[in-house]
């Protein structure tokens, strides 16, 4: 349900598919400090696998830095491996060191493969292969030119580019774009002005392009100031490209698009969490959370909604306490549901989930609000999600609220409604790896005895 290597944790990611159909995500990673410089603590990168997309074992590093000198030698960021000839090719961001005023400098470079599994990587020369062109796009300080996907050109035999970039036209806190570049042959790419560039974003990061089934395109993008993400869609890859809003609420990032085991296609995305795994720690990288089912309806913007493939995750329903667990309720108006209390035996609610009618939000000690959105419509059910400290909500079966909280003891939930209180049934969540006990395992609550 959660994953992160022993010690460390998941920046950006990429899933991939190998050839025995098991699945293999290479990530960012980094130390767990409220002081992150992702110029020194982000050199390599993890490889884990996985035979469901939900339980994650560690395979250790599959690449790193360039030597020294060459464009990628102080950093590797995020990366897009597709399948070519019968290996792979891998396009990634490389960091070669700061401007003046100590911004990253930032450019493409590419690797191939022999192997579909994510490792035995070889740099193609010492040098990118796409750099930020500067008729177009900043090319100095707060450049950006990193987060490469590469898809086929539906226009060409050709490929197709999408980079995080910044609009040179645009003012630097609202200059976030996709940049695009085409290839006839993965090395050589020709760079275009901005494909998509809203004006009212800071950094528009992680750019994801997925056809779908009648032919068009859907893009995904990452919003730096609201840390969600949002979805675009176009009836080619040129365009034009119609903003249709946020997919992934504040605290989902960096989604990655892939074909689950039953044939659906789901979002994997990062979640936060929190320094010392306390409520008041410092914010900092986290984890890869479960899929999610995309829609992608053929008129309407596309939404993520639970998963089928998690339920035989789940345990039979039931009042019990649940650290890890799905409850779902029916909901006519107002109404405040308690996860956990100040003590084992209960007491004053540490964690609740409300809902107004109209906002839905996760609320900690004493009620004070952690995380809240807006419904467009009025929820008819409610399905809330907890792992450790993380929740969710869904409404209607739409993804729509993530939070963390690290206070409380589980207690056996209860909704309470027009001054009526009635209990929860819930379903426990069983962890693919319950063992673990080290700094990235799933938070297991509260030290024993703690009040």
């Amino acid at each position: 349900m959660r994953y992160a290597p022993p010690g460390l944790c998941v920046n950006d990611f990429a899933l991939l598919r190998d050839d025995d159909d098991t699945y293999v995500v290479l990530h960012l990673q980094g130390p767990w400090t409220d002081e992150f410089d992702h110029l020194r603590m982000e050199t390599s990168y993890g490889r884990a696998t996985s035979s469901d997309l939900v339980g994650w074992q560690p395979q250790g590093a599959a690449f790193g830095n360039g030597l020294p000198g060459r464009f990628d030698q102080q950093a590797v960021w995020t990366m897009h491996p597709i399948r070519y000839g019968g290996g792979m090719a891998m396009f990634y961001t490389g960091v070669r060191g700061l401007t003046p005023g100590g911004w990253p400098l930032q450019s493409v470079g590419l690797a191939y493969s022999a192997r579909t599994d994510g490792t035995g990587w070889r740099r193609h020369g010492t040098g990118p292969v796409a750099e930020a062109d500067s008729r177009w796009y900043r090319t100095g300080e707060r450049m950006g030119w990193r987060d490469p996907f590469v898809v086929p050109d539906d226009e060409s035999d050709g490929w197709v580019m999408v980079v995080c970039a910044s609009d040179a036209s645009l003012p630097v806190d609202a200059g976030g774009c996709v940049a695009w570049a085409t290839s006839d042959d993965l090395e050589h790419w020709t760079v275009h002005p901005p494909l998509i560039a809203p004006g009212d974003v800071d950094e528009l990061e992680c750019p994801v392009l997925e056809r779908l089934a009648d032919g068009s395109w859907l893009l995904l993008g990452s919003i730096g100031a609201t840390r969600g993400f949002e979805a675009w869609t176009a009836p080619r890859l040129r365009g034009p490209w119609t903003r249709r809003g946020p997919l992934g609420p504040t605290g989902s990032y960096a989604p990655r698009v892939i074909g689950a085991p039953d044939g659906s296609r789901v979002v994997l995305h990062t979640a936060p969490r929190r320094v010392g795994l306390t409520d008041d720690g410092a914010p900092c990288r986290g984890m890869l959370a479960q899929p999610k089912l995309l829609v992608t309806p053929a008129h309407g913007a596309p939404r993520l909604e639970w998963w089928p493939g998690l339920d035989r995750w789940l345990g039979e329903p039931g009042g019990q306490a649940a650290l890890h667990a799905v409850g779902d309720l029916t909901v006519s108006g107002p109404v405040e549901v308690a996860l956990r209390a100040e003590r084992p035996d209960g007491g004053r609610p540490a964690l609740t989930v409300g809902y107004d009618g109209v906002d839905i939000w996760v609320a900690g000690p004493g009620g004070t609000r952690i995380t809240e959105t807006r419904l467009t419509e009025p929820a008819h059910a409610l399905r809330i999600l907890t792992v450790g400290e993380y929740v969710e909500v869904y409404a209607d079966g739409v993804f729509v609220l993530t939070g963390t909280c690290y206070s409380g003891h589980p207690v056996p939930w209860t909704v309470l409604s027009e001054d009526r209180t009635r209990a929860v049934p819930v379903r426990p969540v069983r962890i693919p790896s319950p063992e673990r006990d080290d700094a990235s395992a799933v938070w297991p609550g509260p030290p024993h005895g703690a009040a």
